[in-house]
């Protein structure tokens, strides 16, 4: 099997970068991928990155310090494949901490070389690692309420096994090209990830092979296939992508550059759903089935059913005014001070014994 199914999957939703203002208004309500053409085209890195490979990783050193960044390299044997190991315990990579200089220096020299090595410096936060680089490159001041965190993603051809992200996600492409292909949250079963406990790089990964899947090992994935979106991405493009949708990505240039803006719906303090889910497995997935059963309806009353129901039928509604101050019975999210006692008494609860 070839890749044409990648190559012939429908494109997401686009718009220009002239709406984005009126679709920003909207953003944190987007419950689907769109593709905004030319947000960044007016940045001054993509604007340098048009006179050549070499202008680009310059300007970028020049913002570079003396905290050395993680870079990670895969051999050819990988072919730009960024996955498991052959024994599945870890990536097929290597990781490695070096000045922001030389992490450039190789991703060029590769460019050249043409080995077949893959260099990717991947989630390197800007503000961290290279100030002041925001200052003359970044997106309307109507993100700072979201408080992103806003990361460097640069390499060499390389493509990322699908995986979904909790943040919500706006990667702007700098310089090369991107295709992501995507999956709604709900084509879980048919992508096969591996385990939570067992990742190359902290997050669930599907473990079909995008370029060459293998349908009789994994034959639910051909019902993926039938419904992903694709969007490529060109210098100046940009992609939302809505929070744990499923996304594979290639970077299809010598050099490639992303720059992207995560954030969350909720506060900090609130936690992470991925811990939820982690505990879940050590405290639920072991039960028999009634007792399983038996949970998911707790679940329900408490959680999902809820967002579902008119005000007045909610689980809050209900109860005694006094009742309705406590963690469970929340109309509204919890203040940092509810979240820190609820989190302290998972701690105490937690401990090893």
């Amino acid at each position: 099997m070839t890749i044409d199914w990648l190559l012939n999957a429908p494109n997401v939703q686009e718009v220009d970068a002239s709406d984005f203002n009126d679709v920003f208004l909207q953003l944190n309500e987007q419950t689907q991928p769109l593709v905004i053409r030319g947000l960044v085209s007016h940045w001054p890195v993509v604007k340098l990155a048009q006179s050549g490979d070499v202008a680009l990783l310059d300007y970028l050193a020049g913002f570079g310090t003396d905290e050395p960044v993680t870079v990670y390299r895969a051999g050819p044997e990988a072919q730009g494949r960024i996955f498991y190991d052959d024994g599945f315990q870890g990536g097929n990579f290597q990781a490695a901490f070096k000045g922001l200089f030389d992490v450039l220096s190789l991703v060029l020299q590769e460019s050249k070389a043409k080995t077949g090595t893959t260099y990717y410096l991947g989630s390197t936060l800007l503000d961290q690692f290279l100030p002041g680089f925001r200052a003359q490159n970044d997106l309307p001041t109507q993100l700072e309420n979201f408080e992103p965190l806003v990361s460097l993603w640069l390499g060499n051809k390389s493509r990322i096994a699908a995986h979904y992200d909790f943040p919500q996600n706006l990667a702007c492409c700098i310089s090369g090209k991107r295709r992501f292909t995507l999956f709604a949250p709900e084509l879980v079963d048919a992508l096969y990830p591996g385990p939570i406990e067992i990742t190359p790089a902290g997050q669930p990964i599907s473990l079909v092979d995008f370029y060459h899947p293998d349908l009789t090992r994994y034959p639910k994935f051909e019902q993926a296939m039938q419904q992903a979106i694709v969007a490529e991405l060109a210098p100046g493009d940009a992609l939302f992508l809505p929070s744990m949708w499923w996304h594979h990505v290639e970077s299809l240039s010598g050099i490639n550059t992303l720059i992207n803006y995560w954030w969350r719906n909720t506060p900090a303090y609130m936690g992470s759903p991925s811990d939820v889910l982690t505990h879940a497995l050590l405290g639920l997935k072991s039960l028999p089935s009634s007792q399983k059963q038996a949970w998911k309806a707790l679940f329900n009353y408490y959680l999902f059913d809820d967002a579902d129901k008119p005000e007045a039928e909610k689980t809050a509604a209900y109860q005694p005014e006094p009742m309705q101050t406590g963690l469970t019975w929340q109309k509204e999210g919890l203040s940092a001070e509810q979240a820190r006692k609820l989190q302290l008494r998972l701690h105490n609860r937690l401990r090893i014994k």
